[in-house]
């Protein structure tokens, strides 16, 4: 088993949004932000190559929009598609055997799909099957208000039309011996946390997506305001 770690580009959030109800003098030890109070951030991507399998854990916000996502408030920034880092490191899309949405917040999840020649939305990893929480599909389908803007169907509407769309019920799923899906409520409603165990009994390896969004966050002292159930959080 490999596992590799690379970053589809920085965007900023607000350090207030970032830490919920908590002075700037407090979390600003542990984390920077700029003259404006923005918080930079990474949209991290996971890839693991196993025997016969290779599964990537969120896409990043993709390149459909590139123009409008630079123009917009986060002011997306030094992206990189992730299947020309596929590339690099010796795969192809056409090798993905399964894609891991911790959530299906833009940022998450836009990469999984492309806009084809002819204009249309289309799987950028066709032969991947994409797991996704039943509770993340319900919750995208009719948003609550605060979270309205972080959604859209077009990624799954693509997905599930393809036939690529497993989706996750169980609190506890074993999508390969090694690799285990944990569900959380907190952020947003059935966030998948990846648990990765080692086949030589190493430690292993959580990618625990917005759930705990930095490292500044394992702190229990805030929470993110983007926590739709803050106290499950």
């Amino acid at each position: 088993m490999t596992i590799h770690l690379f970053n589809a580009g920085l965007f900023y959030a607000d350090g207030g949004a970032m830490f919920g109800a908590v002075p700037r003098t407090a979390w600003g030890r542990r984390y920077e932000a700029d003259h404006q109070n923005r918080c930079v951030l990474a949209m991290q991507i996971g890839l693991v190559a196993t025997e016969g399998r290779l599964v990537l854990i969120d896409t990043g916000v993709g390149t459909k929009h590139l123009e409008r996502l630079s123009r917009s408030y986060y002011a997306f920034h030094q992206l990189a598609d992730p299947a020309d880092v596929l590339t690099r490191l010796g795969f192809t899309p056409d090798d993905v055997t399964d894609v891991i949405l911790t959530h299906l917040h833009f940022d998450h999840c836009g990469g999984t799909t492309r806009i084809d020649d002819q204009g249309r939305i289309v799987p950028t990893y066709p032969r991947a099957l994409v797991h996704v929480s039943r509770a993340q599909l319900d919750a995208c389908a009719a948003p609550n208000a605060l979270e309205e803007d972080s959604f859209s169907t077009d990624h799954i509407d693509a997905i599930r039309q393809a036939g690529l769309l497993s989706p996750i019920d169980t609190p506890e799923t074993l999508i390969h011996p090694l690799i285990r899906l944990t569900l959380h409520d907190g952020h947003t409603d059935g966030q998948i946390a990846v648990r990765i165990h080692r086949p030589d009994g190493r430690p292993g390896v959580l990618f625990p997506g917005d759930v705990v969004p930095t490292s500044a966050h394992l702190s229990p002292t805030w929470i993110s305001a983007y926590d739709i159930r803050p106290l499950d959080s």
